[in-house]
């Protein structure tokens, strides 16, 4: 079996890894696109929401499932019928999500995410500085997006508080970034810690959420509602 010593077993990794990512996000924007474009689609999107909560247990499930059983996210092709399931049952949250927001919105937010993670894959290449030692800081960030998450959900019946959301989505866009970052480092190795090269659809998944959720609170930090 190759190592993270063998260059060759890294970049094919690497490469395995961002090619599965690559068709995650067509998929997901694509379906982005469908539903911020197409009247019809959005308006039934948002008359069903039946289909959003079930997308969304579909969502929960092949995620611990993928997470908790090294053997279910190994096992091909086992492995890529769970992540394909996976990305559809998140592109479908996304795109409803997406639908509650102006098309320019959408495309600018888009955008915004496009350049965050161009930029911060590009540092992560060049940098020294090592990410995956940072988990206490990780947790920390973590443990302020849920406790903000809270506040913002409790206070609903009270009213729409603008603030509130502002710094739970501010918050939340940077902390997904620094997840971003960390996750990169993982897949390329050489650092602290990594993951193994036949980790490919772990490697993946953990880009692929990274990207989805800076999208997101993009969305409910610059986007505008319709």
């Amino acid at each position: 079996m190759g190592t993270w010593d063998d260059r060759n077993v890294r970049r094919v990794f690497v490469r395995k890894v961002y090619t599965i990512l690559m068709l995650q996000l067509l998929v997901t924007f694509g379906i982005v696109a469908v539903f911020t474009f197409n009247e019809s689609v959005e308006r039934f999107v948002r008359r069903t929401p039946a289909i959003y909560w079930t997308s969304y247990g579909v969502f929960f499930v092949t995620y611990l499932v993928l997470i908790c059983c090294t053997k279910a996210r190994r096992m091909f092709p086992l492995n890529y019928i769970l992540l394909s399931v996976f990305t559809l049952a998140m592109a479908y949250m996304t795109g409803m999500l997406a639908s509650y927001y102006s098309t320019k919105s959408v495309l600018m937010c888009l955008g915004i995410t496009a350049m965050v993670c161009a930029a911060v894959t590009l540092f992560c290449f060049q940098t020294k500085f090592d990410f995956t030692s940072c988990h206490g800081l990780m947790f920390v960030l973590s443990m302020a997006l849920l406790l903000t998450g809270l506040v913002a959900v409790f206070t609903v019946p009270f009213g729409y508080i603008p603030w509130i959301q502002t710094v739970y989505a501010g918050l939340g866009a940077v902390v997904f970034t620094l997840f971003l970052a960390f996750d990169t480092q993982l897949l390329l190795g050489n650092r602290r810690h990594s993951i193994s090269p036949e980790e490919h659809v772990y490697g993946a998944l953990s880009l692929y959420m990274d990207i989805v959720y800076i999208f997101t609170f993009m969305l409910q930090l610059f986007g505008t509602r319709d």
